[in-house]
């Protein structure tokens, strides 16, 4: 396929000015006279340089990657007919859609974006967190550093101490119950060839207690109403976790809450105080 650059340099442009800093979680400023976003928040939203973006808009420049059109589709919260457009565009394939698919809906990055007082983060059906906000940094790390398996959260669970340091050890066995369980309904439900087979396959070969709760064949088990965290820095936690789902692309929006009144919830005050300092930690690649 060939990059139709004006059509390409049009279809941003238009979806720029469609689109107000609310719309992606951006404070609106007071002297604001740009129609939309400015190309340099787009860039910024997009993990690309201004300069980079300025050129596509001009129909300039390098031909843009699938990897750069896919960071821009999500920056720009286009929907799934419009990231396919723009794929198109750019002279590339689109995606595949469905579940296992890493492209958010705006609808929920619309309401991501509007969580900036309590930790929240949006996973794949595996626990592969695909966006955090600053309190979800804050609470959990950056989990979005991961590479390979370890970006699942079960996979880690059973090869990488660190992470569970962050949950109380009472509650360890359940946690293993939990990931095991929801692996296997993913494995059932994608197949034999599918990303959860593969990591089905590594922990079997690389974890004990995996194969002794994955032999159990449990399934459907979940969590109590509360989670109870071990946080570095401010302490217990028992915090309750909502999700909100996107059946289409099997995604979910998980937040995070204090009961008010309670010492839980005056931590969680206090850690929007810290902020994310401090939890910087190694990245783990997580192996094979």
């Amino acid at each position: 396929m060939q990059i139709d650059r004006a059509g390409l340099a049009g279809f941003l442009r238009r979806r720029r000015e469609s689109l107000q800093p609310e719309d992606v979680g951006l404070p609106r400023g007071q002297r604001r006279r740009t129609s939309g976003l400015r190309r340099e928040e787009v860039a910024t939203l997009c993990h690309i340089s201004a300069d980079y973006y300025s050129r596509l808009e001009r129909g300039r420049g390098p031909h843009p990657s699938e990897q750069m059109i896919a960071s821009i589709a999500q920056g720009l919260h286009l929907s799934h007919d419009e990231r396919d457009h723009l794929f198109r565009l750019a002279g590339h394939n689109p995606p595949a859609r469905g579940a296992g698919g890493e492209h958010i809906s705006p609808g929920l990055l619309r309401i991501f974006d509007r969580l900036a007082d309590t930790p929240a983060e949006i996973v794949t059906e595996l626990g592969e967190t695909l966006r955090q906000n600053r309190l979800g940094v804050a609470l959990n790390g950056d989990l979005t550093r991961f590479t390979g398996p370890a970006r699942s959260i079960g996979y880690r669970w059973f090869t990488d101490p660190a992470c569970r340091a962050l949950y109380h050890p009472d509650d360890h066995p359940l946690h293993s119950r939990v990931f095991a369980s929801g692996l296997r309904r993913v494995v059932t439900l994608r197949g034999p060839r599918s990303w959860a087979a593969h990591l089905q396959s590594l922990l079997l070969e690389s974890s004990d207690e995996f194969r002794a709760v994955w032999h159990e064949h449990e399934i459907g088990v979940g969590y109590a109403h509360l989670k109870r965290f071990v946080h570095p820095q401010v302490g217990a936690l028992d915090l309750t976790c909502q999700a909100l789902l996107d059946p289409d692309q099997a995604h979910a929006l998980l937040v995070y809450t204090a009961v008010p009144g309670t010492e839980s919830y005056e931590k969680m005050e206090l850690l929007a105080v810290v902020g994310a300092q401090n939890l910087a930690a190694p990245a783990f690649d997580g192996g094979p």
